[in-house]
């Protein structure tokens, strides 16, 4: 007789706590349903669809998550005090390269002299990763750059030294900034001729030369086989 009461009495407490939930539930629900934004993409009522910023005014919306390929990373160990690193300057670098499991391929130090190597900027002369690596530095900075395959030597490496699908780190040190490449021979004046007839006083020894003609008394310049060559990473073939 005593289980009928003991049940009716069960009945209501998990009457009322049910009614309690749903009443909680009730109040938060309106928050549930805002969208929810993250950095690439926008859900809304469980549709997937382009972060507004990727969609600017008067270029066609589309749907999707944008995903990226890869990226350039660096970590710039020492600030440089010296000027802004500019595009389209012959940047003086000294260098080493890693693979990826610690293997060091190729380093300025271990060059003639240590001698670091000079290089157009932006010039595709390099690797894309040097192409684009540098920008922030100043002259006396270091960075250390993780540099995917993408950007480096492709998929087939360069072997045996660069495997296929390598990804590279390098340490760089910017060293210097210039407008002209620093490691030419620099252009020497032509030695003038002596006259062997008499100099007439009344006229000077040698007439100016037209900047915009060649003159056959001038040698033909000469190429310089002594002219160091760039060991930076070229751009793969």
């Amino acid at each position: 007789m005593n289980k009928t009461p003991t049940g009716i009495a069960l009945a209501a407490f998990l009457t009322t706590a049910a009614l309690a939930q749903t009443s909680t539930s009730t109040k938060k629900r309106p928050a549930a349903h805002h969208s929810t934004t993250t950095s690439s993409t926008t859900r809304t009522a469980g549709t997937t669809v382009a972060n507004p910023a990727d969609n600017p005014p008067n270029v066609p919306p589309i749907p999707g998550v944008p995903k990226s390929l890869y990226a350039l990373r660096y970590i710039d160990t020492l600030i440089g005090t010296g000027d802004l690193a500019q595009p389209q300057k012959y940047y003086t670098v000294r260098y080493t390269g890693w693979l990826t499991d610690g293997t060091k391929f190729d380093s300025s130090d271990d060059h003639p002299g240590k001698e670091p190597i000079s290089f157009p900027y932006g010039a595709h002369r390099v690797i894309p990763g040097w192409d684009t690596g540098f920008e922030g530095m100043r002259v006396g900075g270091k960075r250390r750059i993780f540099i995917p395959y993408q950007l480096a030597y492709g998929e087939s490496g360069r072997p045996p030294v660069i495997p296929p699908k390598a990804d590279l780190i390098f340490d760089m040190e910017l060293v210097g900034m210039s407008d002209t490449d620093p490691t030419a021979a620099p252009t020497m004046a032509p030695a003038s001729q002596p006259s062997s007839s008499p100099q007439d006083t009344t006229k000077p020894a040698t007439q100016p030369a037209d900047p915009t003609k060649p003159t056959s008394a001038s040698p033909p310049p000469s190429s310089n086989p002594s002219t160091p060559q760039s060991t930076a990473p070229a751009t793969p073939k």
